[in-house]
């Protein structure tokens, strides 16, 4: 079974980038036909999908960020990670990668607050 760990750091400055990578385990990221995502939840707030990167290394992102979001991935880690430049607090959230192959499979979750 597919799991997803997030790690990055959990406190960024306003204006800076974030950046997270998800660790993959029990597949690998190239394995047809899943989609791997980054997903947010702001505190008292409902969940928002920020974007996506397919096994082939297509990348699609939310309209409303993807001026300042970036994702990528390493295969030979087998991790993807996230990028969101630009933050502010309004940035705060529990960051969640996640996969999809006929199911979802989500990390448990890591929280970044954005704070000077």
């Amino acid at each position: 079974q597919v799991q997803l760990q997030e790690s990055g750091p959990g406190l960024v400055k306003p204006s800076q980038t974030l950046s997270l990578t998800c660790t993959v385990s029990g597949g690998s990221i190239t394995t047809s036909y899943y989609a791997w995502s980054w997903i947010r939840q702001p505190p008292g707030k409902g969940l928002e999908w920020m974007g996506v990167i397919d096994y082939d290394g297509r990348t699609f992102y939310s309209p409303s960020l993807e001026s300042r979001t970036s994702i990528s991935r390493d295969t030979s880690r087998n991790q993807f990670s996230l990028q969101l430049s630009s933050v502010t607090p309004e940035d705060t959230a529990v960051y969640y990668c996640k996969a999809w192959l006929r199911r979802d499979y989500w990390g448990k979750g890591t929280l970044v607050t954005v704070s000077s």
